[in-house]
């Protein structure tokens, strides 16, 4: 009986388990698993706590907030989400398409818009954790690469040039480049140089952080990792010295904008407004942030993961984010994901637990709670030198170029997701994105890859009689067929195979070779049906070959088996070997046909 409760219990755990993944891996939770995640805890605070404020400035909302939204979501991470190293918490294009969602509600920084922001970040959670209930993580993958690429290309250019107003201390408006780039030309005589200095200063500073001191760090003896450690936590220098050169020159009587008083505080609890009006709203805009944020999140938890052998669960992990983004409501954060650069950070750190993201979140409520007086001095120049470094790193011009030289129409796909995003703004490109990859897919499963193939000589495969040289037989025809068979392309299937007919005079027998046909849906059923039918009217006969077995089953509950005028086979070869055998006896039979109507026997 013990034996039997201790395997009810075992079974009991590994069902929660797979809701609340801490169960799984604190179970094994060693005190050298704990010494690795507190240290790369200490490096990703560091490194998250001028990003916080810097992305919710971004925003459109007060710094602290960026430091809510990354206490209360990592923890509920840590304990809904598979990823053993992703770090959630605010991100730059997740930052942006807040600020323009929350834009149409109210003025950014108002009181309606930061409860704008809570209600986006609610909704969007609790449309991941739904979608993660029905077990829709595949929805991910309606959103194809170059189509993401090229969203985050064009975001990260928006990001970067709406920050160039704080780096020159200047006024400037707009969601979209055009608008950007016209209120900034309006306002750049009152570009304030104290300011202009300190911005470009830490730009430059911030970039060669990122890409030379590593490098100086190794050629003086220091290994690769604390070297690429140390160059990720120079954000913090840039921090401290541009808030001391502040404080000392007095640059903030100079024109100087800083941070200003930010609240020392825990993290409040809040309730997001519940408003019909505002929720209908904001209900698009948070659906296409939950996609986004997935997309980017899985990308970054997927690629981390395989380096370790490790696996995530996409529907789980569907739940993880919601789970944060509901906790980010409810304690005056704004929506978040997984972002890649913290994310990278705290895999090289050497994080091996979801408890180095919670670690993590107890250490920026530390900064929340007693360093936040040091950051009032800090220049919002140097926040905006942040962000820029940050989603430059975003900006990928290559991936064009190698899409051009691919496909064609995933490049004009990328190319009008950029163009749709710089040119009108976030929420349009998403929705351009969105839709692309839908048509795209859409126009390729509509013109699937069909091949007339014929026999290698002196073997039993079957290739493209484009591609290598086979042996054909002018009375038989052997169409290979490379996509499942659905409604998308059953008319397609009805038009290729009835041309590719007309063209063989002598056809007797047609074989639709199914070797990588998955399903046939009801609508390509009828097509078979009707081509079937056609061939019978003309005197050819049609036959199946190599249908795979769950195919097989469908199809024996429907007429097609019995009605078919030719037979299934299980090979190809065999299918054309009779199909000749068949063709032989009927040249036969039409020959003594012929003998005997020529001596008027018939």
């Amino acid at each position: 009986m013990d034996g039997e409760a201790a395997q009810d219990r075992a079974l009991m755990m590994n069902g929660l388990a797979r809701f609340l993944p801490v169960l799984d891996w604190g179970r094994r939770y060693k005190s050298e698993t704990l010494t690795n995640d507190l240290v790369a805890a200490a490096i990703v605070t560091i490194m998250l706590i001028p990003q916080s404020l810097a992305y919710a400035m971004l925003a459109g909302l007060p710094p602290e907030i960026g430091l809510y939204a990354s206490i209360l979501p990592i923890i509920a991470y840590a304990l809904f989400g598979t990823s053993r190293t992703l770090a959630v918490g605010p991100v730059a294009v997740i930052s942006l398409m807040t600020l323009t969602a929350a834009s149409d509600i109210a003025p950014p920084g108002s009181p309606q818009f930061i409860a704008a922001a809570l209600v986006l970040a609610l909704l969007s959670g609790l449309m991941l954790v739904l979608m993660g209930v029905l077990r829709l993580g595949f929805l991910a993958n309606l959103l194809s690469h170059p189509v993401v690429s090229g969203f985050i290309t064009a975001s990260g250019l928006i990001i970067a040039t709406s920050q160039l107003k704080s780096i020159l201390g200047i006024r400037a408006s707009g969601e979209a480049m055009p608008e950007l780039l016209r209120t900034l030309w309006q306002n750049v005589g009152a570009t304030s140089l104290p300011t202009v200095m300190i911005g470009v200063a830490a730009t430059a500073f911030l970039y060669w952080v990122r890409k030379g001191l590593k490098p100086l760090l190794m050629r003086m003896g220091l290994a690769a990792r604390p070297a690429d450690l140390i160059a990720k936590a120079g954000p913090i220098a840039a921090v401290a010295v541009s808030t001391l050169a502040v404080i000392a020159l007095d640059l903030e009587a100079q024109g100087v904008k800083v941070v200003g008083a930010i609240p020392q505080s825990l993290p409040p609890l809040t309730v997001p407004l519940f408003d019909a009006d505002l929720w209908q709203r904001l209900a698009v805009p948070a659906l296409l942030l939950s996609i986004i944020g997935f997309v980017e999140s899985v990308s970054v938890a997927q690629t981390l993961a395989a380096k370790k052998r490790q696996r995530i669960r996409p529907d789980q992990e569907l739940i993880g984010l919601g789970a944060a983004n509901i906790a980010a409501s409810l304690s005056g954060g704004y929506p978040v994901t997984g972002g890649f650069a913290r994310s990278v950070v705290n895999f090289d750190a050497g994080a091996e637990t979801p408890a180095a993201g919670a670690f993590t979140a107890v250490g920026i409520l530390l900064a929340a709670l007693f360093l936040t007086p040091l950051l009032a001095s800090l220049p919002i120049a140097t926040l905006a030198a942040t962000i820029i470094v940050a989603v430059l790193s975003l900006v990928d011009f290559k991936t064009p170029v190698h899409v051009f030289r691919y496909s064609k129409p995933d490049f004009a796909a990328m190319m009008a997701t950029i163009l749709v995003t710089l040119l009108a703004g976030v929420e349009p490109g998403v929705i351009a994105g969105v839709g692309l990859s839908l048509a795209l897919f859409l126009w390729r499963a509509s013109r699937p890859h069909a091949a007339i193939v014929g026999r290698v000589p002196e073997t039993e495969h079957f290739r493209n009689v484009k591609r290598h040289k086979v042996f054909t037989d002018p009375r038989i025809l052997t169409i290979r067929i490379d996509e499942s068979l659905t409604y998308l392309n059953a008319r397609w299937l009805e038009d290729y195979v009835l041309e590719a007919v007309a063209e063989q005079p002598r056809l007797r027998h047609l074989i639709l070779m199914c070797s990588a046909v998955n399903a046939i849906d009801a609508s390509a059923l009828e097509s078979i049906e009707a081509i079937n039918h056609r061939l019978a009217d003309a005197g050819v006969k049609l036959h199946l070959s190599e249908v795979k077995g769950p195919v097989m089953d469908a199809l024996e509950h429907s007429a097609l088996p019995s009605d078919l005028t030719g037979q299934i086979f299980l090979s190809q070869n065999t299918a054309f070997t009779t199909a000749m055998t068949l063709a032989d006896a009927e040249d036969a039979a039409q020959g003594q046909s012929d003998l005997w109507l020529a001596r008027g026997m018939i």
